[in-house]
C-alpha cells in the first residue's frame, strides 16, 4: 500500500503569495517571491514593482533550496559562514537565508524563498505566507 502524499496546491500557493506580497508591500520592499513544490518547480514567481532584475533568479534559487534540502537556507548560510564551504559549490543551492520551506502536519510540501532586501527581512516575508497558510 502506498502512503497518501499532501501537496502544495495552486491555491494555497496563492494564499501564501498574497500573504507574503502583503508583508512586503506593508514595510515598502520591493522584492521578488518564488512559491515551489516539494521538487523545487516553480508554482508562483512574482517580481514587485521597484525590485532588482536579479532578485527573481535569487528568490527562485532559496526557494528550490529550501524545497529540496527540507531546511531553511538560514541553516545553509550559517553552515558557510561557520566554514563549512561545500554549499558554495553546490549546483544550485542558494545558501542565503530567505528560503524557508513549507511543513504541513510534519510533511515539507513546498517552499518559498524571497530576494531583495536585507536576509532576514526576506524570511520574514516568507515566514508571514507560510503563516497565512497554516492559520487559514
Amino acid at each position: 500500500m502506498l502512503p497518501s502524499k499532501k501537496m502544495l496546491t495552486l491555491a494555497a500557493a496563492k494564499t501564501i503569495m498574497a500573504a507574503a506580497e502583503a508583508e512586503a508591500a506593508r514595510n515598502g520592499w520591493r522584492v521578488s517571491i518564488a512559491i515551489v513544490d516539494d521538487g523545487g518547480f516553480p508554482l508562483l514567481l512574482q517580481r514587485l514593482d521597484g525590485a532588482s532584475p536579479g532578485s527573481p533568479a535569487v528568490a527562485l534559487g532559496k526557494a528550490r533550496t529550501a524545497a529540496t534540502f527540507r531546511r531553511a537556507t538560514k541553516a545553509m548560510e550559517d553552515a558557510v559562514n561557520n566554514g563549512r564551504f561545500a554549499f558554495v559549490n553546490a549546483p544550485d543551492v542558494v545558501p542565503l537565508e530567505g528560503g524557508l520551506p513549507i511543513v504541513v502536519e510534519g510533511d515539507t510540501v513546498g517552499a518559498i524563498g524571497v530576494s531583495g532586501v536585507k536576509s532576514s527581512e526576506d524570511a520574514a516575508i516568507g515566514q508571514a505566507g507560510i503563516d497565512a497558510l497554516l492559520a487559514g
